[in-house]
């Protein structure tokens, strides 16, 4: 049985309604997650991430780096990017995220967050260059960090550790009806890089 596996088969949706969200907890051993992680804080070429906010350009201390097919455009928080091809290493990863979920992708956004300090606001990933309800999987490497979910109208929460080495898939309605965020904290002092797979529709 593969790690992300469990006995009863598929995990149980986390959100209540209005969209689905599975967590397949870890879903690779500790220490190909750890190497992994080394790899990826040392070979991705990260940048720090820029946002256009009230008409000003703010850079953040979050990095990032956006990874595809093809050189494809993606554009969010007013800022279009420009993807660099797949490492080896990506692939591999895309792979394992496509095996764990069942889906298919074909470019990936890749956060790096420092420490506890850093996060990201509550939000959705909606734009008109991703497939309208399509799956975003995600694999989590370094600090574990709560994930929450808010329903756009109710204004109901739903949260989960993300451990390290471990998946999880936002899919159907999801970004329609849910925002969700990375809440900063101060008890964690070691990096987190998240790999969020995504689908572009547009070239």
């Amino acid at each position: 049985m593969d790690l992300f596996e469990s006995a009863a088969g598929a995990p149980e949706n986390l959100l209540p309604r209005d969209g689905i969200v599975y967590y397949y907890g870890v879903a690779m051993p500790k220490d190909e997650a750890d190497e992994m992680l080394g790899r990826l804080l040392r070979d991705i070429a990260w940048k720090h991430d820029e946002a256009v906010i009230y008409g000003r350009k703010i850079t953040t201390k979050r990095k990032v780096a956006w990874h595809a097919d093809a050189p494809f455009e993606y554009t969010y928080s007013k800022v279009t990017k420009h993807a660099l091809r797949w490492t080896a290493d990506l692939l591999h990863l895309k792979n394992l995220a496509e095996r764990v979920t069942g889906e298919t992708y074909n470019s990936c956004l890749l956060n790096l967050y420092h420490d506890g300090s850093e996060g990201m606001a509550w939000h959705a990933d909606a734009e008109r260059d991703l497939k309208k309800n399509g799956a975003i999987g995600s694999l989590s490497f370094g600090a574990a960090r709560k994930f929450s979910f808010k329903h756009k109208k109710t204004g109901e929460t739903v949260s989960r550790v993300l451990e390290h080495g471990s998946a999880l898939v936002m899919k159907g309605a999801t970004q329609t009806h849910w925002l969700h965020r990375l809440p900063p904290t101060t008890t964690v002092a070691q990096p987190r890089v998240n790999l969020t797979f995504r689908t572009i529709v547009s070239a």
